[in-house]
């Protein structure tokens, strides 16, 4: 079965970094502001100021494109070049997303079935890591919402990270035709235990920014929603921790109709989110910042950051030559699915066929791919 049906880009990709700035004011691209440094009463400090450097890119959940990839780089050398900027804060446009990754529909009709256009994005990729590992100023993530496969892997990236309640973690490679290899296997052992480690990296699961809490992943959890004037917990969590099958339970989804019900709340007040208690947090964040000796302080987190850095320096390279030939074979297949699931209804493959097929040594040629790719919807 031919897959002419599937989309493919052919326009070139410009994988150097050239010297004007790499943002804009239009998604999809990265906003970088200079927001005046406040103190505790809301006062404006004179001089000093907070970088914040912003996936826009809303649409998309805040997927980052190639450009968009360049504009984070850009963002974060400037800042830490910047002596005004006290410290970096990164974070997503909208009430829905800081970053789910690498834009899909980009990875699936241009990047897929050419690996060496691929090997060059990951060396983007890997730049868009080491600048804000190499930051001259601590970086906070800001998580406004979803914080999925690669977003999870630049946002781990950060020194520190505070989240909206309604933020999920997690990742999506081995279910998307893919490895969290672009810093998850790194930064993950240092965050959780060796086995919520490997689960979160290999599950796909999607964790609560409560149960993230619980674990360590993150620092500060606030809610969003304010109904009738008051604050609203995320309603879609068990925030009470309580005994269920010998485990106790803290921060799970709710499931049945108490978890429909929860949802449909969600649905309706979070286009109306208020992130002025996050956005309080950052603050007091930067005001600690601010009252240190700036070269003590960087030293300090250059220590800490050491740790992370010493795996992620460890295995980078050599994940983006397998992340690139990958591109070939089952990243072609599961971004493809995710990419074609308004054609097919389906953002997934045929596992068990794919798997059927391999053990039956079948070729891996357009026609195998055609048995395990959903088919176009009448």
């Amino acid at each position: 079965m031919a897959l002419e049906w599937m989309p493919r880009d052919n326009e070139k990709k410009d994988h150097l970094l050239h010297t004007d700035v790499h943002w804009g004011t239009e998604p999809p691209c990265v906003v970088h502001e200079k927001r005046p440094l406040k103190d505790p009463d809301g006062n404006v400090v004179d001089g000093l100021f907070v970088s914040w450097i912003r996936l826009n890119n809303p649409k998309q959940y805040n997927s980052y494109t190639t450009e968009m990839v360049k504009g984070v780089i850009a963002g974060f050398e400037n800042a830490s070049l910047d002596r005004s900027v006290v410290a970096a804060v990164f974070t997503g446009t909208g009430p829905y997303s800081f970053c789910t990754g690498g834009n899909t529909a980009e990875y699936s009709e241009f990047y897929s079935l050419r690996p060496d256009e691929y090997g060059q994005y990951m060396d983007l990729f890997n730049h868009m890591v080491d600048s804000i590992l190499a930051c001259k100023k601590p970086v906070v993530c800001r998580v406004n919402g979803m914080r999925v496969a690669g977003g999870q892997e630049i946002g781990m990236a950060c020194d520190l990270a505070v989240a909206s309640d309604l933020a999920i973690f997690g990742q999506a490679g081995p279910r998307h035709g893919s490895a969290p290899d672009g810093g998850s296997s790194d930064f993950l052992p240092w965050f959780l235990g060796m086995e919520d480690a490997m689960w979160n990296c290999v599950s796909c699961e999607m964790w609560s920014a409560y149960k993230m809490k619980m674990k360590t992943l993150i620092s500060k959890v606030v809610p969003v929603l304010k109904v009738d004037g008051k604050w609203v917990r995320n309603p879609m969590i068990i925030t009470d921790k309580y005994v269920e099958d010998g485990e106790i339970v803290y921060g799970e989804f709710k499931t049945g109709a108490e978890g429909k019900e929860a949802r449909a709340f969600v649905k309706e007040n979070q286009p109306n989110a208020d992130f002025e208690l996050l956005d309080k947090e950052v603050d007091k964040i930067m005001w600690t910042f601010a009252n240190l000796f700036p070269a003590c302080l960087i030293k300090s987190i250059d220590s800490v950051r050491a740790k992370k850095k010493f795996f992620w320096d460890y295995s980078k390279n050599y994940n983006r030559h397998w992340l690139a030939a990958n591109m070939s074979g089952e990243a072609f297949l599961g971004f493809g699915a995710f990419n074609t699931k308004r054609i097919t209804g389906k953002d997934t493959i045929d596992f068990i066929k794919f798997r059927q097929n391999i053990a039956d040594m079948k070729t891996w040629d357009m026609d195998m791919f055609a048995e395990v790719l959903g088919k176009p919807q009448e």
